[in-house]
């Protein structure tokens, strides 16, 4: 099923959020040098595509290892992956869904492989 999952999430968003994370942790919040422009384009060229979910937490995934900003890339990736799957844990039993929601941070944070992410995306249905 595709879909135009990233639409409602411009890049502005996502600059946001990981300036809400440093100031929660008291971390300086600003871009990388390298990591900031590749990261803006991939995000933007991705909202108006219909995309797999698959390929939307894949496009969350990379945009965390290019590291766009000084902190807290995982943490800002990963909130915006487990926020679009909100509506699919509402459909499942409390402990699929807890199941899922880790795999999907744990994939975009890059410490769950593809191989995990397959399994739980298979679990859908």
């Amino acid at each position: 099923m595709k879909q135009a999952w990233l639409k409602d999430w411009p890049w502005e968003t996502v600059v946001i959020i990981n300036a809400g994370l440093c100031k929660e942790k008291n971390a300086p919040h600003k871009p990388t040098s390298e990591g900031y422009e590749p990261t803006q384009k991939l995000w933007e060229s991705s909202r108006t595509r219909e995309l797999t979910l698959r390929e939307t937490l894949e496009i969350c995934r990379k945009c965390h290892k290019l590291a766009p900003f000084c902190f807290y890339n995982g943490n800002t990736f990963v909130a915006i992956g487990r926020t679009l799957i909100q509506d699919l844990l509402r459909k499942m039993s409390p402990v699929k869904a807890h199941a899922f929601r880790s795999v999907v941070g744990h994939y975009i944070a890059g410490t769950a492989g593809s191989d995990e992410l397959t399994k739980a995306l298979d679990e859908l249905g």
